[in-house]
């Protein structure tokens, strides 16, 4: 089989928020809150002084042409490396992060070279305009992909009704990204829980414009979880429409992760390899688990949960494991089935592209289960994942291999492709 012949649908990739995107589309009475990507050190208020925001991509940035250290002065690089530091996300008025930023892109540039590069210089054109995406699915032979945001997964609010415009105005803009290809760009709905009246609304505004999904962060919001009765008819919502509920990893950077669970490890001091690696399934796995256990898919029988960005190898461990717990404890819990009933019947896995275990984990939790994602642009996705992806599925049969470059997606996002 070769490209042409298979419908290739990634079922896990991001967007890279233009700097100006909360200015530009948040309501007025919220401007001066606005998300922004400045230089400069902030002041008291957390306002950059005399530094106007970044503007959006534009070709003149394109990161493949931006420099090469070999290339430049030492001065010249010294100054690049400045210039990267200085950089400040500013979330209501509040610094959340400085420096670092093009780690939020990064895939196509050597991971060296990101100290001396600013959020837009890392930041391919297709992960913030519309005609390039769809030129790099052209390219690769990928009939769609599903798009999450960025530093949407970043931003932090206590503020009901600011979380509220912060989504919507991503939620807006995300749904202009998609533009004349809804066939081809599948946007998940950013849905602060923060208040269960607001949540709804925009739920049912997504869903209206034809969003295919929502994305859930795996920790309680103000202390509740999702799994909470409040919450109930935005879940009763998604049931009717069918669509998947996606629990994504998250990064917080003004607290600490509110996990199900909470982990300490043994590092003496931090590992970017162990953060990378063990901060996802830290996160999704807890949280999926959490929600089996509570008794939340009795409930919601219909409701379809898909988890994103931790790979899938754990998955059968899991279920095994759960169920071997059951037997022991199950006359205590909730649950009316075993632990794997709910993870075969209302659980997705994301498989990441080098992943070797899928024929296994399809035989123990079923072939529909698991699709496949890139994480495209992130710092720790790869340019090359879509070959990684077809080499990791070449030994499984031609019928299941098919499902998880894409036919599983489209049945799960109920796509029209």
């Amino acid at each position: 089989m070769t490209r042409d012949d298979l419908l290739i649908i990634d079922g896990d990739s991001h967007v890279l928020e233009p700097p100006t995107l909360w200015d530009d589309y948040l309501e007025p009475e919220y401007r001066p809150r606005a998300i922004r990507i400045t230089r400069g050190v902030a002041d008291r208020g957390g306002e950059a002084r005399g530094i106007k925001p970044f503007g959006t991509f534009t070709g003149a940035q394109a990161p493949s042409e931006a420099y090469k250290d070999e290339e430049l002065p030492e001065m010249a690089i010294e100054l690049k490396s400045r210039l990267a530091a200085d950089e400040q996300l500013i979330i209501d008025r509040q610094v959340i992060m400085s420096g670092g930023l093009s780690g939020l892109g990064g895939v196509d540039v050597h991971r060296s070279k990101l100290p001396y590069m600013t959020y837009l210089e890392a930041a391919p054109p297709a992960s913030m305009e519309t005609s390039a995406r769809i030129a790099l699915f052209d390219e690769q032979k990928v009939k769609g992909g599903v798009i999450f945001p960025t530093i949407g997964i970043l931003w932090d609010t206590e503020d009901p009704k600011l979380a509220d415009a912060y989504a919507r105005a991503y939620n807006r803009w995300s749904y202009d990204f998609v533009g004349d290809y809804p066939h081809r760009i599948f946007p998940m709905a950013h849905i602060p829980l923060h208040d269960p009246q607001l949540a709804l609304t925009e739920l049912r505004r997504c869903l209206k414009l034809g969003f295919k999904g929502v994305f859930l962060a795996p920790e309680p919001v103000n202390g509740r979880s999702p799994a909470h009765p409040e919450f109930d008819p935005l879940w009763h919502e998604m049931e009717d429409a069918g669509l998947p509920i996606c629990l994504h990893v998250i990064v917080r950077f003004n607290r600490i992760l509110e996990n199900p669970t909470r982990h300490h490890s043994l590092l003496v001091e931090p590992s970017r390899t162990f953060a990378f690696a063990m901060g996802a399934t830290y996160q999704v796995i807890p949280a999926m688990a959490s929600l089996i256990m509570t008794g939340f898919f009795d409930r919601f029988p219909r409701l379809k949960l898909l988890c994103v960005e931790a790979g899938a190898g754990w998955a059968p461990y899991i279920a095994h494991r759960l169920d071997e717990k059951y037997e022991m404890f199950g006359y205590t819990e909730k649950t009316k089935e075993e632990p794997s009933t709910y993870m075969k019947r209302n659980v997705w896995y994301v498989v990441e592209p080098r992943e070797r275990t899928i024929n296994t984990m399809m035989d123990e939790l079923g072939e529909t289960r698991f699709l496949w994602g890139s994480d495209y642009p992130h710092v720790d996705s790869s340019a090359d994942s879509l070959d990684q992806i077809l080499a990791s599925t070449a030994g499984l049969s031609e019928h299941r291999r098919r499902l998880v470059l894409g036919e599983n997606a489209k049945a799960l996002y109920q796509l029209d492709i």
